[in-house]
């Protein structure tokens, strides 16, 4: 392993405008019901002889125990770290050392996104390729060759890339339907941004993926198909989820937030969703309080309220239908709090993804569209009503 940092952008820099179009996957992808009790003979398919399984508390003494017996079940040695839930370098680094001696050949990362993408740092810097088995369908983090680090305090410090992709992501269903409904609307939340932001960027020549470079056609069909998924059968599922059943549709909408969504950044591109909800993390009390996915969507309705998109009454009024906040006061922010609005263009403003947009970005506009947006969003609350969104957040 190079100690050089790998960023895509700079890789692929000699090409000028003839950047070359890449897809970026996991080795293989596997989800149904029941897999963590099969996670030891998925192991042994990549001849994995000693395993660090990298989860929480928590997760080490629910799922992790299925896990980890069915991993010493193969045969294979396991190392335990306990994941401190932060993924910032600080915890980062502190895995690192405890496992430098171990002599590990692969890193299982079980959990949730913070969980997935430390365990991704972490497996890098050891130079051992990365399993990753998410316990929720919060976000789309499990598939990508990156990872957002955090200060301790949970502000967004910096992305890593990696060269390589997971080499196996493997997903429980069973675990993902017991979990709260919350997280899989929250990966609704995140997945369905995928489609409004890749459409962005294949109709822009100068757009860059996060792969560092062109969009690819697959990508854009499969972010188009990921929201497609959502929109048909997101609101099923999540009533499944609510009552912890598993089902076909559980199924379509686990895929779509995790393997479509994955994908689909990050080989189809950003545009203003995701630098926004970035900048949303600066505001202490909506970082503490919300989820990725949650974030993701009210800023997609403001991409939209930019772009002027009659999508933005589709995408209103199914948040408004599954519990996602259309409004600002649904993420505990106001209008009339022009400091925080600040913060947000300004920061939404540093992020080279937001100016993928077709016009001219300027820090008026960007507050001018997520007040646009919170407009509408109370238009469609009041239509609607918010029980969807209180019911998640009792």
């Amino acid at each position: 392993m190079s100690d050089k940092p790998y960023t895509p952008r700079a890789f692929f820099s000699g090409f000028d405008d003839a950047l070359p179009r890449v897809l970026l996957s996991p080795q293989k992808y596997v989800q149904g019901p029941g897999l963590l009790d099969r996670l030891g003979d998925h192991l042994a398919l990549l001849s994995v002889r000693r395993a660090a399984v990298l989860g929480s508390e928590r997760c080490l003494a629910n799922e992790g125990k299925k896990a980890i017996e069915s991993v010493k079940r193969a045969e294979i040695d396991v190392v335990i770290a306990q994941f401190h839930g932060e993924c910032s370098v600080l915890e980062i680094e502190a895995q690192v050392r405890a496992l430098q001696s171990s002599q590990i050949d692969y890193l299982i990362a079980l959990g949730g996104g913070k969980t997935v993408d430390a365990g991704k740092c972490i497996a890098h810097r050891l130079n051992v390729p990365s399993v990753v088995a998410p316990t929720l369908a919060s976000n789309d983090a499990p598939c990508s060759a990156l990872s957002v680090v955090y200060t301790p305090e949970g502000v967004q410090e910096s992305v890593e890339y990696f060269a390589r992709s997971p080499s196996l992501v493997i997903v429980d269903t069973n675990v993902v339907a017991e979990a709260d409904e919350r997280y899989l609307v929250a990966g609704m939340g995140d997945a369905i941004a995928t489609w409004y932001e890749a459409r962005i960027c294949q109709s822009n020549p100068k757009a860059i993926t996060p792969a560092g470079a062109r969009p690819s056609l697959a990508a854009y069909a499969i972010s188009e198909i990921c929201a497609k998924t959502i929109y048909e059968v997101g609101e099923a599922a999540a009533e499944s989820v609510a009552v912890n059943k598993n089902d076909d549709n559980v199924e379509k909408v686990v895929e779509a937030n995790t393997l479509l969504s994955g994908i689909g950044f990050e080989s189809g591109g950003l545009a203003m969703a995701h630098p926004l909800a970035l900048a949303y993390t600066r505001i202490d009390r909506v970082h503490e309080n919300y989820l990725h996915g949650e974030i993701v969507a009210i800023s997609t309705m403001a991409q939209l309220a930019l772009e002027k998109s009659d999508d933005l009454d589709k995408a209103a009024r199914f948040f408004s239908r599954v519990g996602l906040p259309v409004h600002l006061g649904q993420l505990s922010m106001s209008p009339e709090n022009s400091d925080e609005l600040n913060i947000l263009a300004e920061v939404t403003m540093t992020n080279p993804n937001a100016h993928h947009m077709p016009m001219k970005l300027t820090h008026e506009i960007i507050i001018q569209a997520i007040l646009d947006a919170h407009e509408f969003g109370l238009t469609i609350a009041d239509e609607f009503g918010d029980e969807a969104y209180r019911r998640l957040h009792n």
